[in-house]
């Protein structure tokens, strides 16, 4: 067990009843969320500001956190999406020329807790047995039986829309490396046009995008496919985004829409989509995959890629109807990592070409999307 600094007495507890006790190193109050963990030894700050994060509680399994501080340019989102973070230790005098914050500064300025001390590797493998499940941490309060009562309101992921609370209230365009919601055409001197359908987009999907010649048009998860080809895209991207994929129909049903007007890129939770779109069914992952070094081989080129991963459902390869092609494969359980829809020209991957944090492996999806706008792929 992790040796505790002097500071505010902090619990995590369990819905299988096992409790962990810690110290509260930023934040106070409690949260309530799924509880999982990720195995990054790097890349805190794009986690926290991961919307796909919502209602979970982060367990990071390397021992260290923090060392780097935070700054202006790594952030996946306009904020912390995530309900708890969760260290074994905190490290709060950061050092790199790029920090502009702690880590503690970054999590309270958005109302979040933070807590140290606790066995990481102790969570981590309990949810690796037993699967991730929901949990409770408090700087609060402190009896077992009050904290159970509360953790048995929370209902869970399965079945909920969480999508509506991450996207974007109103379409914007992507400009300069950053979202300008005052711009309603697309910028000028783009060869291709990209409509992103926001379902919890990660900032560097739009920069990989825009640093390949794209203008970028960024989608509320509710409009239709009616408005967004009144735009005259020459693409759809399909972003990430939290929650269950089965709780998503209208999302589902735009997805449809687009099917065979476009060229059509999914990625994690829209391969998902695209999955459901196509007749498929998603189910969950015991633990789900959370972290930059999952193996992925590409059966097309016969590569093995290490890639950036943050899901806990997957699409059932074999429920999905039509021409379909099974293109990527996760090593570690044999789980969907891609699958293509050659005629539709259509594609998705279940892992981030986009990184961020992680390995560059796969950032030639977003090469083979230009060239499908291109007409330069079947």
């Amino acid at each position: 067990m992790a040796v505790l600094r002097k500071g505010r007495k902090a619990v995590l507890l369990l819905e299988d009843g096992s409790v962990w006790w810690g110290q509260a190193f930023a934040g106070s109050g409690e949260a309530v969320g799924e509880v999982v963990f990720n195995t990054g030894l790097t890349g805190y700050q794009e986690v926290l500001t991961d919307p796909s994060y919502k209602d979970q509680i982060v367990v990071m399994t390397y021992p260290m956190i923090g060392n780097y501080g935070t700054n202006d340019e790594d952030m996946e989102s306009a904020g912390i999406y995530l309900e708890g973070f969760i260290v074994k230790e905190y490290h709060g005098r950061p050092s790199n020329w790029r920090s502009k914050r702690t880590l503690k500064d970054f999590l309270e300025a958005w109302g979040k807790i933070g807590i140290e001390g606790i066995d990481t590797r102790a969570v981590t493998r309990r949810i690796r047995i037993y699967g991730a499940m929901r949990g409770i941490v408090s700087s609060e309060d402190f009896q077992i039986d009050s904290l159970t009562r509360k953790l048995s309101r929370y209902p869970g992921l399965v079945g909920r829309d969480l999508v509506r609370e991450v996207t974007s209230r109103v379409p914007y365009v992507w400009l300069n490396g950053r979202p300008c919601p005052d711009l309603k055409r697309w910028p000028e001197g783009k060869h291709l046009r990209v409509a992103v359908l926001d379902c919890g987009v990660k900032f560097n999907i739009l920069r990989m995008l825009e640093e390949r010649g794209c203008g970028v048009m960024v989608f509320p998860a509710f409009s239709s496919a009616e408005e967004i080809l009144s735009h005259q895209p020459d693409g759809v991207l399909l972003s990430n985004g939290p929650g269950d994929p089965a709780a998503l129909p209208y999302v589902v049903e735009t997805a449809r829409r687009l099917l065979g007007q476009v060229p059509i890129f999914g990625i994690c939770l829209g391969h998902q989509i695209l999955g459901q779109a196509m007749g498929g069914r998603t189910e969950k992952l015991k633990f789900g995959h959370h972290g930059v070094n999952q193996p992925v081989k590409n059966h097309l080129s016969g590569r093995v890629e290490i890639t950036s991963q943050n899901h806990g459902f997957v699409v059932i390869p074999g429920s999905v109807a039509g021409e379909v092609l099974a293109t990527h494969e996760n090593l570690n359980d044999r789980t969907s990592e891609g699958i293509s829809y050659p005629r539709l020209r259509a594609f998705s991957v279940q892992y981030h070409p986009e990184a961020s944090p992680g390995p560059h492996d796969a950032a030639y999806l977003f090469d083979y999307f230009i060239d499908l706008m291109k007409g330069l792929k079947a």
